[in-house]
């Protein structure tokens, strides 16, 4: 009896430090869900973007990815800003939000380059107009025939959210990839929502959507094990065969309007959430 207590007290001493390592990360876990949904929570938000919380789901998407407030993140072209309005305030005091965006004149001269400046003068206007949400951002401009996102291994987390299809339309994705694992540290992650095909597509697809399995392959041959997928940004409603693609879907809504309630009903777009890992 008195050898099986013993057994018993040495497991239980073995165990404890696994025990306290899970606390741990469950309450770090916890403090970082806490921060993000108070920064989804802030009066800087633009009306239009919080009110597409119910289909982006910023915040389980944001804890699925393993976001954390002392980390260095690169989100790839952000466009207007959606996530940058909840990813720079939340990382502003101890971490470092990095903007990458398309340098313009790398970028042939015509409707494109014109587009790509819009783009970042309009993402850097917005950013100038609220300091106290956005001073310390880093905005850093890429060339897309030959991305780099900032220093090998200086990056913890690289977010991209739905612009895998603009990369395989122009021949890019593989050349992107790369720059995600070169910037990336090692145990650094990768996290991707993309819309989702049925199959797999052509690379010239013009319908937005894009494989699963498509988008694995890519991440897979840039070096990254694929970590985990969440179902968080499923739309089994979404049929995939729409006249104008994805597009055609809220919130661009481009289809007749006699068909506004028909493509409400759908809603956004089936996307796949992926988390890859550089090993």
């Amino acid at each position: 009896m008195k050898s099986h207590s013993i057994c018993l007290a040495v497991l239980l001493a073995l165990g404890a430090p696994v025990i306290a390592q899970a606390q741990d990360a469950a309450a770090t876990a916890a403090d970082a869900a806490s921060g993000i949904d108070t920064m989804l929570k802030g009066n800087w938000r633009a009306p239009a973007n919080v009110a597409r919380d119910d289909a982006r789901h910023p915040l389980e998407t944001l804890t699925f990815f393993g976001l954390k407030p002392d980390q260095t993140v690169v989100e790839i072209t952000p466009g207007g800003g959606w996530y940058s309005e909840i990813l720079a305030p939340y990382l502003r005091e101890r971490g470092q939000y990095v903007a990458a965006v398309v340098d313009p004149m790398a970028v042939a001269e015509g409707r494109g380059r014109d587009y790509q400046q819009r783009s970042k003068d309009g993402l850097e206007k917005k950013l100038a107009a609220s300091p106290a949400q956005y001073d310390k951002v880093r905005v850093t401009a890429y060339s897309p025939s030959a991305p780099v996102f900032g220093a090998p291994g200086s990056a913890d987390l690289v977010l991209t959210f739905r612009n895998v299809h603009n990369w395989r339309s122009a021949g890019q994705a593989e050349g992107m990839f790369k720059g995600f694992f070169d910037v990336l540290k090692s145990g650094g992650v990768l996290g991707v929502v993309e819309h989702r095909a049925k199959r797999d597509v052509p690379a010239d697809d013009n319908s937005g959507y894009v494989g699963e399995a498509q988008v694995i392959a890519l991440a897979e041959a840039a070096g990254f094990r694929l970590d985990g997928k969440s179902e968080v940004n499923a739309n089994p409603r979404d049929t995939k065969d729409h006249p104008n693609g994805v597009w055609t879907l809220p919130p661009t809504n481009n289809h007749d309007a006699k068909d506004a309630a028909k493509y409400q009903a759908i809603g956004e777009s089936d996307r796949m959430t992926l988390r890859f890992v550089k090993p």
